[in-house]
């Protein structure tokens, strides 16, 4: 049941490729973008790492301004291969020295998936947010995630990984959480 509990000592979020060519072509983005915002909102207020990539930002321009702003730039990583797990990206994780990767981004059945199976092969616990990940079509994202799911990696949510991130109700963390879920 380990590889099910999250915990802000040993998690990072990251977001994968949301930019500004990208997102117009997504089925579901504001809610894609929605969610991207409450979780790294989350991660800001919980003390959790941020990682984020960019897919040939000379053509597909760069993470949008609503994601843009939760990122510090030394944590943004430029990429021409679709897994995300690059030699950079590999460093920063070795450096940050934990265990449980929640996976956000585009395209679910392209780069997010490449990164996925690549991460769980490193031996990482990997959290796809199923609401926060998204494809030009429905049939690309559900067979991703079910393919994600076969290779061990769990399915998650906003929610659930909020509430379980925060483990108790009460707290000034969950208070704001609370307001940005509902």
């Amino acid at each position: 049941m380990e590889k099910f509990n999250l915990n802000r000592e040993d998690s990072v979020l990251f977001v994968i490729d949301i930019q500004e060519k990208l997102v117009p072509a997504m089925k579901g983005k504001e809610k894609v973008i929605d969610n991207n915002r409450i979780l790294l909102e989350g991660a800001k207020e919980m003390n959790i790492p941020i990682i984020a990539t960019e897919q040939y930002p000379k053509g597909l321009g760069s993470t949008v301004d609503e994601i843009k702003e939760f990122l510090n730039e030394e944590d943004i990583f430029s990429k021409n291969s679709f897994t995300a797990y690059i030699d950079d990206v590999k460093e920063k994780l070795e450096e940050l020295n934990k265990k449980k990767i929640i996976i956000t981004g585009m395209e679910t059945h392209v780069c997010v998936y490449q990164t996925t199976r690549d991460l769980i092969e490193a031996g990482y616990d990997v959290h796809v947010v199923n609401d926060g990940v998204a494809s030009r079509t429905k049939e690309n994202y559900i067979n991703a995630l079910e393919q994600m799911k076969e290779m061990g990696a769990v399915i998650n949510n906003t929610e659930t990984i909020v509430f379980d991130l925060l483990k108790i109700a009460g707290t000034p963390e969950f208070k704001k959480m609370s307001k940005l879920i509902k």
